[in-house]
């Protein structure tokens, strides 16, 4: 007699009423917010259990996976070295070790190296390891460095002074992403958050003074806005940059003078977005001001920024999106977006001569790498498609000649020739053409009979673009083909591919990801029976909310760490990011029609009664950003409502958050579960 099949864990149901708009709705799990209750972790610790029995027969998959992974990845490597002043500064990995080693030599590539951070030794006795804001002072002498060890996104600053090795007795808690020196690179620049993890404050410190007498330098009592600071590439000039998701202010600070008043460039004018970077006795400006909703280049003098002070540099255009502007001594560095696909335009300052940085493939992505040194002409990018691995390249402005610096290796035999890619449109139900990039091997056969997986993002104008992924290949040389599906929300076609796919018009996102998919059944790629889907965080939100739309149309889900009971969080402004978020998804609170919207299309709250697909269910535990509860209670409705037999599966990460692990072969081995689910759930576990 076989064994019977393992049930999932029960939670028990303890109703708590939330009332929104005269709409009273039973939130049955609310229990599970209570992350220290040992019911709670009794609950998760056997939903692992279960998942990890449910997928016990691909144990030997799962290893077969991981061990292709390590195999194709050279682990004792480093990264191309970068200058800065009599310093090459570059991290290296190795073998065996977890996290990597960030490390310098003076006076040339080929000096004496110089440890500057071994992660390795800071993630001693720890289980899980973050490492941000590692900046080295201007003079070389000190390194800023903070540290998260529980994934919750709240870090000690500390200071490791360069010449003796040693750690200095500073520590600064509770800090946030963002850090600066001043030019006496004696004095720090840092952030820190309030409870809903929102950066709001600029601090100073002085090394070598306690934290408590830290300086409060600048407050953001506007719930809507956060806060980041960094020094230009220049090191003239500090910029605290405050931005909500539709508008933006900059203040500037001299770096001689870190006690000094920081002075606004122009004052936020709701709506309107700018970005700033230092040139000699000018700022140039990116923004949106003016009706330029793809944005332009403005500049302006340093001593009176102000809009009424802009002269234009790079006019709007209807068919280009600039992203961003890097300023260099005799060149600036443009970040365009064209026909989809990032771009790279140079532009001379002493006559204004413009070029675009030409680039092999028709479907690539390229962007900047390392770029320490002001006083240059050569610009370091990084350049990678779907089959080319990255590549960095130095590039000479002025002679237009490119060196390929170092390619990313891939061992075993990589052949990018065994390998087609394309572009690929699909047409969503107003008419849109939405782009989609494919790749697959070139044994697949066409006919509607290979597996594939599909995978989205679209929301808050991040852009998927086609990066190449060594872990992939496992897939691809089993026959699966792997599309990226371009949708609106996300930034790849334009600033109105971003607003066309937010706020009230946020369906049009998930619309777009199911043309995808019917497109890629139409065009024989694969059929119903044999796509899958993935997407993480607001693409998780995308997987709920396109597998409630069309759960025929899909055999397996992947959702990582999803946003699915958006309109719960969302109405919840005691919750991290809630306020931060109602200029994306729009304020339920104030707005009936932003709740009746929502609502419509809340993965939790549209749940019914279908035959769900197969479905892996990710979560972390101190996840500041979408917190554990949502795809907990999300799997347990699920398997309440399905009228299917497939497996809804949750898998929690209990010392970790939203990124996962934080070590590499622990990601690999995370990495080989989900694409054991993947093959699995599509029969497709054989190699082509």
């Amino acid at each position: 007699m076989a064994d019977a099949a393992p049930q999932p864990p029960v939670a028990p149901r303890r109703p708590h009423v939330v009332e929104a708009h005269g709409d009273r709705r039973t939130d049955d799990w609310y229990w599970l917010r209570e992350r220290e209750n040992p019911e709670v972790l009794a609950l998760l610790e056997a939903e692992n259990a279960h998942t990890k029995a449910m997928l016990g027969h691909t144990g030997s998959l799962q290893q077969q996976l991981y061990d292709e992974i390590v195999a194709r990845i050279q682990e004792t490597d480093l990264s191309v070295p970068a200058r800065k002043g009599d310093y090459w500064y570059y991290a290296r990995t190795v073998e065996g070790l977890q996290y990597p080693i960030a490390c310098r030599r003076q006076g040339g590539e080929h000096g004496p190296e110089q440890i500057l951070l071994d992660e390795n030794v800071l993630a001693e006795g720890h289980d899980f390891l973050a490492v941000t804001n590692d900046e080295v002072s201007p003079d070389h002498r000190l390194l800023a460095y903070a540290t998260d060890y529980d994934g919750g996104e709240r870090y000690g600053l500390r200071f490791r002074d360069l010449v003796t090795g040693d750690d200095l007795p500073d520590l600064v808690e509770d800090t946030y992403y963002g850090v600066a020196w001043a030019a006496d690179s004696n004095t720090v620049f840092y952030t820190k958050v309030d409870e809903a993890m929102r950066p709001h404050q600029l601090w100073r410190h002085r090394v070598g003074t306690p934290a408590a007498d830290d300086v409060l330098v600048f407050q953001e009592d506007d719930d809507r806005f956060w806060i980041d600071v960094h020094l230009t590439r220049s090191e003239r000039y500090l910029l605290l940059r405050l931005e909500s998701k539709v508008t933006s202010e900059v203040w500037y600070l001299n770096a001689d003078d870190p006690t000094g008043e920081f002075r606004v460039v122009e004052p936020r004018v709701q709506g309107t977005e700018y970005s700033v970077d230092h040139h000699d006795d000018r700022f140039f400006v990116v923004t949106n001001a003016g009706g330029a909703e793809n944005f332009k280049l403005v500049a302006a003098p340093v001593a009176t920024p102000g809009r009424q002070h802009w002269v234009e540099v790079v006019p709007h255009r209807e068919d280009v999106k600039l992203d961003g502007a890097e300023a260099f001594a005799r060149h600036l560095v443009l970040h365009e977006r064209a026909d989809g696909l990032r771009r790279l335009r140079i532009l001379r300052l002493a006559d204004g001569e413009q070029h675009v940085v030409a680039q092999p493939e028709p479907v690539y992505t390229v962007g900047p790498d390392v770029n320490a040194e002001f006083d240059t002409d050569v610009y370091r990018f990084s350049y990678q498609s779907l089959v080319t691995p990255r590549s960095v390249f130095d590039y000479d402005m002025e002679a237009r000649t490119r060196v390929l610096k170092k390619q990313q290796p891939v061992l075993g035999g990589y052949d990018p020739t065994r390998y087609t890619t394309k572009r690929a449109w699909a047409t969503a139900p107003d008419g849109t053409r939405v782009p989609m990039s494919i790749v697959h091997h070139n044994d697949v056969a066409l006919d509607g009979t290979a597996p594939a997986v599909l995978y989205g993002y679209g929301s808050y104008e991040h852009s998927i673009d086609p990066t190449f992924s060594s872990l992939r290949l496992s897939l691809l040389d089993r026959g699966v083909v792997y599309a990226l599906a371009h949708i609106r929300g996300g930034g790849e076609m334009g600033r109105r591919w971003y607003e066309d796919g937010k706020y009230l018009h946020k369906s049009n996102t998930f619309t777009d990801f199911v043309a995808c998919a019917e497109q890629l059944v139409a065009d024989r790629f694969t059929s119903p029976a044999r796509l899958a889907i993935r997407g993480g965080s607001a693409g998780g939100l995308l997987m709920g909310a396109t597998v409630n739309l069309r759960p025929e149309l899909f055999a397996a889900v992947v959702a990582e760490v999803p946003f699915v009971d958006c309109l719960t969080t969302i109405l919840d402004d005691t919750l991290p990011l809630t306020v931060l978020e109602w200029e994306e998804w729009g304020n339920p609170v104030a707005h009936p029609a932003v709740y009746a919207y929502m609502k419509a299309y809340s993965p939790y709250d549209n749940v019914r009664a279908e035959p769900y697909p197969a479905m892996l269910v990710t979560a972390g535990l101190n996840d500041p950003r979408v917190s554990y509860w949502e795809p907990a209670k999300w799997v347990q409705k699920l398997r309440a409502v399905t009228t299917g037999d497939r497996p809804v599966l949750l898998k929690t990460e209990l010392g970790a958050g939203h990124m996962g692990p934080s070590g590499r072969y622990d990601a690999w081995r995370d990495e080989a579960f989900v694409l054991a689910f993947l093959l699995d759930a599509l029969g497709a576990t054989s190699s082509t």
